[in-house]
């Protein structure tokens, strides 16, 4: 049967979408591909079709059991041998699944790849007479991605196994992450790449700095009342006063997020899919596995956490084609709390960096001064021209030339050797007599007291878009301390110009609820690494967090930033035996690097006896060789001199039963003095 055919009497389409014929030709063909395609792009057919065509079972990898269970209902209804090993099936279901690879007539078989984990599956799929490897969501394989699953790694090994060939796709996918899915999934054997346009022109985008959050959203949905939508929130906390704000303003709601149970989860799913005018308050868990084609609207409560999960969570809207609409709200502490979330996992230096840098792609979307739509496009490679569906193109942005006042906070972060945050800065260019300004001088700088035509709430809207135009970047070294781009020194030496939006700036005006914050601006990146180190011990040791030290301890040790184990000892809730076990860990993220301290001395940190013990260190050193420095060397263990530290008595006799004549005669007297001067 051709595929025209098959498109039409199996699927039901009279043609193909743009670009799905060429990757439905090359799989049919047995090439490896990797087919990169906008969400609602029409990805499964090009999968789906080709098994029809193909001998033998195609395995389909996915990582969402809702999403599998949707997609075998909907090929066994349109009358394909079609089915799914997930942990959700009955048993009845999994009988049925192994009768029909038992007879040869099963076409596809979904399943997760945790499954690839036990040996039994890889030695079925061999018996079965797999012919073609499918991969969902390729981009989980990627450690650059924002959905990584580990068990993806195991899809390579499979594909080497069973010696077929494998059809990888995504919807998101940049240069680092497309190298990687070549590496891990096809060997590093470059595969026939289908990269089709991203552009998705019936969702309109807008962006709207957050002024009074909760009425935005409630505004946004009032005007759409009874269509579908999802509102996406930070928080598990959100998702729920959210959904019960709406519901109060008499919308059909309900919440969604990983903490509920199972069957909970599993309920909102089939409601959203099956009920019309629903809203969804979610957080990023909802979604990848719904393939609702009729959601007309999508919301950030918050900003996402990259470009790319932008991209994916807007593309949930509209894929029907028919006209969709998007909001997403931000402000300054959106872009704390996700650089905060980058500085506190646990991925390597690299990757953290790649993180920021799609976290200021997406602010630079947020800020962008001329139409959104060019904007995230040219992001993914593509030129195209001004769409004229967005907000910017409906109602262009107010700027002004803001050069003078970009070269003011520039200059304040190069005079203070880009050691300290926007909060420090702007009290610098306010004239703020703070003490920390007091203490370190910044009140004798150039630039104290220069940007007094703004007031505090508008510097902070300006610095939030010298952000967002990468010209500034948080330091995770320096605490987040910020630090000039290239892309800031044309601005600074009177070679370029910028500008920025007025609107924006003078929305800052006013002020707003007081945000509560553990710690001061200045404090919080340090605490955030704090944070991370404790997670990661935490991880070691398979234990809470809290185990290791709670957050009243981490809240002191970024305000009073001990340097030593003896400063380190006095932080609430360190005891010695913490002491010992964590102290070093967290004074090298304090601190950087840390001398070796002997364990003998460890146990004295915070007490007395410590500096009593470091006395008698140097003391002994200037007896090593004896009074004249000609004798032989000698010298007490760590251990010896911890017990002299720790002696009460200033008794020659006591002294001399503790350490032995030999050591009383070169060191006695000197000893002794120590112990006199510190009783």
């Amino acid at each position: 049967m051709s595929t025209t055919t098959l498109l039409s009497d199996v699927f039901g389409f009279d043609a193909f979408r743009p670009g799905q014929q060429e990757i439905v030709e090359a799989v049919i063909a047995g090439e490896n591909a990797l087919a990169i395609m906008p969400t609602g792009g029409g990805k499964s057919l090009c999968f789906q079709l080709p098994a029809l065509v193909r001998n033998g079972v195609t395995v389909v990898i996915s990582p969402l059991i809702a999403l599998m269970r949707d997609q075998v209902r909907g090929l066994r209804e349109a009358g394909v041998e079609a089915g799914a090993l997930t942990s959700g099936n009955t048993p009845e279901e999994t009988d049925a699944v192994w009768e029909a690879l038992e007879a040869g007539t099963l076409k596809l078989l979904y399943m997760a790849p945790e499954r690839l984990a036990s040996g039994g599956t890889i030695n079925m799929l061999r018996r079965a007479g797999v012919s073609l490897i499918a991969v969902d969501e390729a981009h989980c394989v990627s450690q650059w991605g924002h959905d990584f699953r580990p068990d993806y790694l195991r899809i390579g090994e499979l594909k080497r196994t069973l010696d077929v060939p494998l059809a990888a796709f995504t919807a998101t996918a940049d240069a680092e992450t497309r190298e990687e899915i070549v590496q891990k999934l096809f060997g590093g054997q470059q595969p026939a790449t289908f990269l089709r346009g991203f552009d998705r022109p019936n969702i309109h985008l807008a962006f709207a700095v957050k002024d009074g959050p909760r009425n935005q959203i409630l505004n946004f949905a009032v005007a759409r009342k009874g269509q579908s939508g999802i509102v996406y929130c930070g928080t598990r906390a959100k998702t729920e006063t959210l959904s019960k704000a709406l519901s109060d303003a008499g919308h059909n709601t309900c919440h969604y997020h990983g903490g509920m149970e199972a069957e909970d989860r599993r309920i909102v799913e089939r409601r959203f899919q099956q009920e019309d005018g629903l809203i969804v308050c979610a957080t990023v868990a909802f979604g990848m596995g719904i393939d609702k084609p009729d959601i007309r609207w999508v919301a950030h409560a918050d900003l996402p956490k990259s470009i790319e999960a932008y991209y994916q969570e807007i593309g949930r809207a509209g894929r029907d084609g028919a006209p969709a609409e998007t909001l997403t709200l931000f402000g300054p502490d959106d872009i704390r709390y996700r650089r905060q979330q980058i500085d506190e996992g646990l991925a390597p230096p690299e990757r953290r960096a790649a993180d920021h840098g799609r976290l200021n792609a997406l602010l630079g979307l947020a800020e962008a001064l001329r139409c959104r739509r060019q904007n995230l496009l040219e992001y993914f490679g593509e030129t195209p021209g001004p769409c004229g569906h967005c907000d910017l193109c409906d109602k262009p942005a107010e700027v002004f030339d803001g050069t003078t006042a970009v070269r003011m906070a520039l200059s304040a972060a190069l005079r203070t050797e880009e050691w300290f945050g926007a909060g420090h800065l702007i009290d610098i260019l306010l004239g703020n007599a703070t003490d920390k300004i007091q203490q370190r001088g910044h009140d004798s700088l150039p630039t104290y007291g220069v940007g007094k035509d703004y007031d505090k709430r508008q510097w902070q809207a300006i610095f939030r878009q010298m952000m967002g135009h990468d010209l500034l970047r948080p330091d995770r070294e320096r605490h987040g301390a910020l630090r000039m781009t290239e892309h800031a020194r044309p601005i600074l030496r009177g070679e370029a110009t910028i500008e920025l939006r007025k609107d924006t700036i003078k929305a800052a005006r006013g002020s707003g609820p007081k945000v509560r914050m553990l710690v001061s601006e200045e404090d919080a990146p340090l605490l955030s690494a704090l944070k991370a180190k404790r997670r990661y011990l935490a991880e070691q040791a398979n234990a809470p967090a809290y185990i290791i030290f709670n957050d009243r301890t981490l809240i002191e040790m970024a305000e009073k930033r001990p340097m030593t184990l003896d400063e380190m000892a006095h932080i609430g809730g360190v005891g010695a035996k913490k002491l010992e076990n964590y102290g070093r860990d967290f004074l090298e993220v304090i601190a950087g690097a840390v001398e070796e301290v002997h364990p003998m001395r460890r146990k004295l940190a915070g007490r007395d006896e410590g500096a009593v013990y470091d006395r008698l260190m140097q003391v002994q050193a200037s007896l090593n060789r004896g009074p004249h420095g000609a004798d032989k060397p000698m010298s007490c263990s760590a251990s010896l001199l911890a017990k002299v530290a720790q002696l009460r008595s200033t008794d020659m006799d006591h002294l001399t039963r503790v350490i032995g004549d030999k050591y009383a005669e070169r060191f006695g007297e000197a000893f002794l003095e120590v112990l006199e001067n510190t009783s």
